[in-house]
């Protein structure tokens, strides 16, 4: 037992004072903190609601925020761009709606919409990869510009069936 202490601290210090470079692997490389490539296409909009939300400019400023994405090339322009889409997905959200969309189904997703910019924002700032959570909310922007198209393709009157 005397004989076997020794040795076994002889092998620990060694063990210890190992060079890092051939002691245990250390990643260097760092992950993709954002895939562009795995987002999700934007849904087109109707000619109709075109129509509409040409005039809607805080929409269209929404709108203009989602393609700055693509420039993206680290985290802090990844948090500098989510930060600016949260403020005007604010201004959307507080100001005036058109009036053919200024229902509950749109404001709703509005909210939706918010919810995984949020989320996705909250990825970027603590470091984590924010694809996932991007890709929510890409497929939440969808659903809203989705929403908008079948308003404006809905030709049934909701008066008709309130008056049996």
């Amino acid at each position: 037992m005397r004989k076997l202490m020794p040795l076994l601290l002889v092998v620990l210090l060694l063990k210890a004072c190992k060079d890092p470079a051939t002691g245990a692997e250390t990643s260097s490389e760092e992950t993709p903190f954002f895939s562009m490539d795995s987002l999700p296409g934007r849904v087109s909009l109707n000619p109709k609601a075109v129509e509409i939300t040409r005039d809607w400019t805080t929409f269209n400023d929404l709108d203009a925020g989602f393609n700055s994405l693509s420039i993206i090339e680290n985290y802090e322009d990844l948090v500098l761009v989510l930060e600016d889409l949260v403020e005007r997905q604010k201004k959307v959200e507080e100001g005036e709606y058109p009036e053919a969309f200024d229902l509950p189904q749109v404001k709703s997703r509005q909210k939706v919409v918010k919810t995984f910019l949020l989320k996705t924002r909250a990825a970027a700032e603590y470091r984590i990869d924010a694809t996932p959570p991007a890709i929510e909310m890409m497929k939440a922007y969808n659903a809203l510009r989705t929403q908008l198209n079948v308003i404006v393709n809905n030709q049934l009157d909701t008066l008709l069936i309130t008056d049996e």
